[in-house]
């Protein structure tokens, strides 16, 4: 007889439908305004990711945090309005800065915030570049990404991707994720006529995003903290819910240097 299905692993869907809502209704309006509309929430996201990364390390010392995440933020401001390669540098700097102050895990913050910062760059970048469908493209993959992940880890189970890391992700929301990928992909194709590529792309994507949740998996293991904070309902903090689109950014800079992404026909 099979035993009857555990309401508790459904507890936190409530909460995180309606956090998602917001974030999206927020979200969709930016990324279609573009501009500074779409530069500003990005800049806002990043100095909070800082402050968690900080609050993570060092607890005890949040106001400190919130200084450096200002910062950040100042930085992101002009570097991402001036949309200049050389002021990448200064993401060098503020992660150094922060760093320093420190009083472990330095490499650990550095190295965070410096792929925090050059992921925030790269989304602005890349919807700069690009244009609207583009960007719609990758968070549409993050999104269903995580979606797909979400559902098919609680509706199928199955043994566990890496235990030792991620204790809740599944090898069936794992690639659940790729064929919601895959499907995004295809649905993108037929508005955008990118060509088949765009199928492989997608699963590619999909699963730097979800390398991006791992890594931010390990480093909240390693700082012995359930959540980066408890900014969200649901979800905890920013960091937790973006952390999928820090790999999926960063991986998307890689392509976009390396071979470039083809033209959407209008």
């Amino acid at each position: 007889m099979t035993a009857p299905a555990d309401p508790s692993r459904w507890a936190d869907l409530g909460p995180r439908a309606t956090s998602a809502a917001v974030m999206i209704a927020v979200g969709t309006g930016c990324v279609v305004a573009g501009g500074v509309w779409f530069q500003m929430v990005t800049v806002f996201v990043t100095a909070i990711m800082i402050w968690e990364l900080w609050t993570m390390i060092e607890p005890q010392g949040p106001t400190r945090g919130m200084l450096l995440a200002a910062m950040v933020a100042s930085v992101l401001s002009g570097q991402l309005a001036l949309q200049e390669t050389w002021g990448l540098s200064l993401f060098l700097l503020a992660s150094l800065a922060g760093a320093l102050t420190l009083r472990r895990e330095r490499m650990t913050f550095f190295f965070f915030a410096l792929a925090v910062q050059l992921a925030g760059w790269g989304l602005v970048t890349f919807r700069t570049d690009y244009g609207f469908f583009w960007i719609l493209w990758l968070i549409g993959v993050v999104v269903i990404t995580d979606i797909a992940g979400y559902f098919a880890g609680r509706l199928i189970g199955g043994p566990k991707f890496w235990p030792r890391v991620s204790p809740k992700k599944t090898w069936s929301g794992t690639v659940a994720g790729w064929v919601g990928a895959a499907g995004v992909g295809l649905l993108f194709d037929q508005f955008a006529q990118v060509g088949p590529e765009i199928v492989p792309l997608s699963i590619a994507l999909s699963m730097a995003s979800q390398w991006g949740d791992i890594a931010e998996s390990a480093l909240k293991r390693r700082m012995g903290v359930k959540d980066s904070s408890a900014l969200i309902p649901g979800h905890g903090g920013l960091f937790d819910r973006f952390d999928a689109m820090l790999g999926a950014s960063l991986f998307m800079l890689l392509v976009s240097a390396l071979a470039g992404v083809p033209v959407v026909s209008s």
